[in-house]
């Protein structure tokens, strides 16, 4: 039996995971939780999975879970959140914290050699090359769960020995590809994601296709390819999940249904495949696969996601926080949707490019980016 530990029980993917397990008792057992703020849905997976370990951002909530369950190791705060990723009593963690927060608990993880099934983009996207590096000095296992890494890499599996001519990595769209952008779009609009259910930071990005730039960001370090060898390709069906060109042209591609699980139960149970109850395909029904070019010059995210790979890892890093900050604070009512890819340009062409060598360095370089985003939002800049 696998214990797992799952860093961001409460959101969608951790959900998604803990169903997994739900469904799968004889091979799968989570000892580890890992939430936010999300208390009372913490105490309901607390007394449904009966972990050993768990975390929770306040002292106040962490309290009251020592209170509720004497028995359970309880952590919270900067502190606690180092700690209980430096535990070694799981078999495979599923990284799935938003944003930022999520590197340093993943990189301790990935230090001490555990396996990862990765599925937050921002650990890659601001940390790749320490993570990929540290990965190999500890022997560490990263796994992916997003639905196109994943696609990929079982694209990959038995092809070791043939080049990677293209990475096709496919993009829903989202629910602007066939509309009009202007400075009207609310946040209800752009949380209309017609295909996926996320979180909202992570719908935003969709929306402005920052995801997919992250995700191309994150396939170059994931299967040591260059950004150029990564073409982005929008298929609206979502069937499709990404594909992998080799040098003789066969290009092997991944089709399945729309359910993260999938993903999911891969990386748990990786390389076989988990039996589960999701409705299957009927290709009779699909009728036609349809891929399109994406806009470049609508969704400038794209673009500047690339540029920001040209110029080396201190501008990923300044890419991410530019957008965490724009996207929290386009949710928040403070500035236009449009105002997203203009803001983060801007910001963007502040920085010089700087070595970032350890965890610690970025964190602090990319405080130090929040910081001045949010007061160029102050100030009227953006």
């Amino acid at each position: 039996m696998k214990k797992i530990a799952i860093f961001g029980s409460t959101g969608s993917i951790g959900e998604s995971t803990l169903a997994i397990v739900r469904e799968n008792p004889d091979k799968f057992r989570a000892v580890t939780l890992v939430a936010g703020k999300n208390i009372e849905k913490l105490i309901s997976q607390i007394r449904e999975f009966h972990p050993e370990n768990v975390y929770i951002t306040s002292e106040e909530n962490a309290a009251r879970l020592r209170a509720l369950f004497p028995t359970l190791n309880v952590y919270c705060g900067e502190e606690g959140m180092e700690e209980i990723s430096l535990r070694t009593d799981f078999d495979i963690s599923v990284s799935a914290l938003v944003g930022i927060a999520g590197l340093s608990p993943t990189y301790n993880m990935i230090k001490n050699g555990k396996t990862v099934a990765l599925a937050n983009k921002e650990v890659l996207v601001a940390g790749g090359e320490l993570i990929m590096n540290t990965a190999k000095e500890s022997g560490a296992t990263l796994l992916t769960v997003d639905s196109e890494h994943s696609a990929i890499m079982q694209c990959l599996q038995g092809e070791e020995q043939n080049k990677i001519d293209k990475i096709l990595l496919t993009a829903s769209g989202g629910p602007f590809f066939d509309k009009e952008i202007t400075d009207d779009i609310t946040p209800a609009d752009a949380l209309n994601h017609p295909t996926w259910s996320m979180g909202p930071k992570v719908t935003i990005d969709s929306s402005t296709m920052m995801n997919k730039g992250f995700e191309v960001i994150e396939a170059k370090w994931l299967f040591g390819v260059e950004h150029t060898q990564i073409e982005v390709v929008v298929h609206r069906k979502s069937l499709v999940h990404s594909m992998v060109q080799f040098a003789d042209g066969t290009i092997m591609a991944n089709i399945g249904p729309k359910s993260m699980q999938i993903p999911i139960a891969y990386a748990l149970n990786y390389p076989e495949r988990l039996p589960n109850g999701i409705e299957k395909l009927d290709l009779f029904e699909v009728c036609d696969l349809k891929f399109e070019k994406p806009k470049i010059e609508k969704f400038p995210c794209l673009r500047l996601a690339y540029e920001a790979i040209a110029k080396g890892h201190s501008a990923q890093v300044v890419l991410n926080a530019a957008n965490e900050v724009l996207v929290a604070a386009f949710l928040a009512g403070k500035v236009k949707y449009t105002d997203i890819p203009k803001g983060i340009e801007k910001v963007m062409a502040l920085y010089a490019p700087r070595p970032l060598a350890t965890v610690a360095e970025i964190l602090a370089f990319d405080k130090e980016v929040k910081a001045k985003t949010e007061e160029m939002i102050r100030e009227n800049e953006i």
